[in-house]
């Protein structure tokens, strides 16, 4: 059975993003970089809210065009090409993007079918909209938390007021040279 993984970065005051979902806050460098690279190993389908996605359909097939792109993009821009994608929105009209499902409606019985498939985990790469949704609705199993050391004050929260409790079990933590915390709970 494959899990349902939240892999977000965050603020320590808990902001996933910049009030306009940017991504300046964090604190990329090698290290980060070969972490993220080895949670990538773990994902069969990477999971999407509808902007993520269209962040993600806008940047990634642009990559594979760019003679001037790294090894390490390009290889990274085939990967999420080719790998089968999920994305979950109840106003887009169409996922067009290479192998991309549109997941609409009957949120929980799609992702616990989703979950009996057999391979790799599924994998909800920020999203911060969708992730709230599918943390009160119980169906997240695993918080994959990068925690980076900066106060913003504002942004987009990845927690709020009624997000649910839930009692975590810590798997694993790794302070990274920067000073990035990687965090990986499990739900009891």
């Amino acid at each position: 059975m494959r899990k349902l993984v939240l892999f977000a970065h965050m603020s320590l005051d808990g902001f996933a993003g910049d009030i306009k979902g940017g991504l300046g806050f964090l604190t990329y460098n090698e290290e980060l970089q070969q972490f993220a690279d080895e949670l990538i190993k773990t994902v069969g389908a990477p999971v999407y809210g509808k902007n993520t996605y269209h962040l993600m359909e806008g940047y990634w097939p642009t990559v594979l065009n760019d003679p001037n792109a790294n090894g390490h993009a390009l290889a990274h821009a085939k990967w999420v090409q080719e790998i089968p994608k999920i994305v979950f929105s109840t106003t887009l009209e169409s996922a067009d993007w290479n192998n991309t499902t549109l997941i609409k409606d009957n949120i929980g019985e799609e992702v616990n079918n989703l979950k009996q498939q057999s391979g790799k985990d599924l994998v909800i790469f920020g999203s911060p909209g969708l992730a709230k949704s599918l943390m009160n609705l119980g169906l997240i199993d695993e918080y994959q938390i990068t925690l980076h050391p900066v106060i913003m004050g504002v942004g987009i929260s990845l927690f709020e007021g009624n997000t649910q409790m839930s009692n975590l079990k810590l798997l694993e933590s790794k302070t990274l040279g920067s000073g990035v915390v990687t965090l990986h709970y499990a739900n009891r």
